[in-house]
């Protein structure tokens, strides 16, 4: 089975491309989608310059999730307090996302808490994810948890293991809650990167990819075997998207000509 692959447009983009421009150029390399990372009620011009390449938008996130003093991926579904405002957010989310057929929206866990076990912390996003479950699945919108590392680049994110994600989404049990697997961050976290997808591609709703060490190009220079992983994904059946959200180190089209070519297996 072909994989499906995207580019996270805001990390990508040169800021000297147009938006409209260096869609057109994705569309050239052969991609079919493309994702946002923010979270935006009016995306007009991004899904006008999105449909007029023939390009379907396929991600955003669902809910903010930044802190003044803990930074961003904090304040998430890992407090409480903050259950309320998520599910009003994301209902929002899933309503905006229906409107322009993006089948998915990344939701974080946020940091853990003081005092509180991750088997604790699990719980309370749980029942908070359980709250805005029913209303996903009435809109067929699939809410994908996204696996950071809490080792280099996010500190105290709790969802930090795919052991952990797999066990929320089996507490939570939806077939709209999934999880958003980052193929680099987990390579820090864990590594054993096929085997692992494998065993939790029923779950997974989403991935996205960049080279370890240095979140950059799909190269050779990097340790991750993106051929191999990609066709381990294909011969699971997967049929969503692969987001390639990495840091070029030069030009970002011949990164991404790269990237595509790698990761383009039947």
């Amino acid at each position: 089975m072909p994989v499906n692959q995207s580019v996270v447009i805001p990390m990508l983009k040169p800021k000297n491309t147009s938006l409209r421009d260096f869609m057109r150029e994705i569309r050239k390399i052969g991609f079919p989608a493309v994702e946002l990372w923010g979270r935006e009620a009016d995306l007009s011009e991004f899904i006008e310059a999105a449909r007029s390449n023939d390009l379907r938008v396929v991600s955003m996130v669902g809910h903010e999730h930044v802190s003044p003093t803990a930074g961003p991926h904090s304040e998430a579904f890992s407090r409480s307090a903050n259950h309320d405002r998520l599910e009003a957010e994301v209902r929002e989310s899933i309503d905006i996302a229906v409107k322009n057929k993006i089948p998915g929206l990344i939701i974080l866990s946020g940091h853990r808490n003081p005092g509180e076990s991750d088997l604790e912390t699990l719980q309370v996003c749980a029942k908070g994810l359980k709250r805005i479950a029913p209303y996903a699945e009435e809109k067929k919108i699939n809410l994908n948890m996204e696996l950071l590392n809490s080792r280099i680049d996010h500190p105290h994110y709790v969802c930090d293991h795919t052991d952990w994600a797999l066990t929320l989404c089996e507490l939570v049990n939806s077939p709209r809650v999934k999880i958003l697997y980052d193929i680099y961050h987990m390579q820090i976290m864990e590594g054993d990167i096929i085997r692992t997808l494998r065993k939790a591609i029923r779950w997974i709703g989403h991935f996205h990819t960049a080279g370890h060490p240095g979140r950059h190009d799909l190269d050779d220079s990097q340790e991750l075997n993106y051929r191999g992983i990609c066709q381990a994904i294909s011969a699971t059946g997967y049929d969503l998207y692969i987001g390639h959200e990495f840091m070029p180190k030069g030009d970002a089209i011949k990164a991404l000509r790269q990237a595509y070519e790698v990761c383009s297996v039947t």
